[in-house]
């Protein structure tokens, strides 16, 4: 039996809650004899600046480094917002995605059957969605240089980022969507803006070229404007997306809303080993920490994308995915998935239904 070495980086607000009823879903299927668990807990964010001075204090980076994955809950804290920004509590997921050189960040974005009502969109568009977004996550206009505020000659201030990426860059993330995208469908659509920006016309230019080394999938490509609008018009038309760090984290945000809950959405960070950083791609919600009302499944569903791709523990994933569905089939649901005839239930009712639901 595999023991699974994982970093358990809970952070602030809501952290400790969700990340609580994931680890006790990882640890009903350990004792289902699927796999051994190696668990140690670190500090981060908030957290972490108070317990070290530092939102990513040096012994929990050397536990990210040495772990197999990091299970993370959620970073924020608004008391803490006077600090200088490299102190603040959100620099610490800046900080391991360099660290660890976590360049590929996966959003799935599924709509269940019994959430289709809870969409801003009418049930007939979303029913079924089922979408990945694979971003690129450590270049782009966010890291280039040089960037900065400047005095111009007349006195007025200048903005100013550089949006620049490599072909090495573009490469890795491609191979990263074409896999998964031979893994689903077979469909691969690549979103840039290539009518205006040289940085993306290589991007398209290199996508192009990968093509050719995976002839079994059907790759098209979409300007991110219209892209941005088909998401709202017909979602189903895509199945996997892929684009640079600032699309995709406009469009990732966008498609999460069409499910109806933030609170529904995981999301995995890959390294080029598939060492990953799972994580809810929501925030730490202070106005409701502590309070047993946060929604736990979307760090439940992250687990789920630990175990697939960082450990290859696909029936594991598939248990985890299954007891979610169940479990909502079943009418349980959080306020944030409030609906007409369901069982309103608290973060520990939700997650130890799931344990339940994994028999």
């Amino acid at each position: 039996m595999s023991t699974l070495n994982i970093a358990v980086l809970a952070g602030d607000g809501i952290g400790p809650e969700i990340t609580e009823q994931a680890v006790a879903v990882l640890e009903r299927l350990s004792e289902q004899g699927q796999f051994a668990l190696n668990l140690e807990h670190a500090a981060v964010g908030g957290a972490g600046y108070r317990a070290k001075g530092h939102p990513l204090p040096e012994g929990t980076l050397a536990l990210a480094k040495a772990s197999q994955a990091i299970l993370f809950g959620s970073v924020g804290d608004f008391s803490l917002d006077h600090l200088s920004r490299e102190l603040r509590p959100e620099q610490a997921i800046l900080g391991l995605r360099k660290a660890l050189g976590l360049f590929a960040n996966l959003r799935p974005a599924v709509v269940f059957p019994e959430l289709g009502h809870a969409s801003t969109l009418k049930p007939e568009i979303v029913s079924g969605m089922d979408i990945l977004i694979v971003r690129e996550l450590t270049g782009d206009i966010y890291f280039g240089q040089p960037r900065g505020i400047r005095r111009l000659e007349n006195g007025d201030r200048e903005g100013f980022d550089t949006m620049v990426y490599n072909e090495t860059e573009i490469r890795r993330i491609g191979r990263v969507a074409f896999e998964a995208a031979a893994k689903r469908s077979r469909r691969l659509c690549s979103v840039d803006k290539a009518n205006v920006l040289e940085t993306t016309q290589l991007w398209r230019d290199v996508m192009t070229e990968l093509a050719a080394d995976y002839p079994n999938i059907e790759l098209s490509h979409m300007y991110v404007d219209n892209a941005a609008m088909q998401l709202l018009k017909n979602p189903k038309q895509f199945d996997v997306m892929v684009t640079g760090n600032m699309f995709g984290d406009i469009l990732s945000d966008e498609a999460s809303m069409l499910t109806g809950s933030i609170g529904m959405l995981a999301s995995a960070s890959l390294d080029s080993n598939n060492k990953g950083l799972y994580e809810p791609i929501h925030g730490s919600a202070p106005d409701i920490a502590g309070q047993d009302k946060a929604n736990p499944l979307a760090t439940i569903l992250s687990a789920a994308m630990m175990l697939r791709y960082s450990f290859g523990l696909e029936a594991s994933a598939q248990a985890i995915e299954q007891a979610v569905s169940k479990v909502l089939a079943q009418g349980y649901a959080t306020a944030d998935i409030q609906r007409p005839g369901a069982q309103l239930v608290g973060t520990k009712a939700m997650g130890q239904a799931v344990v339940a639901a994994l028999g």
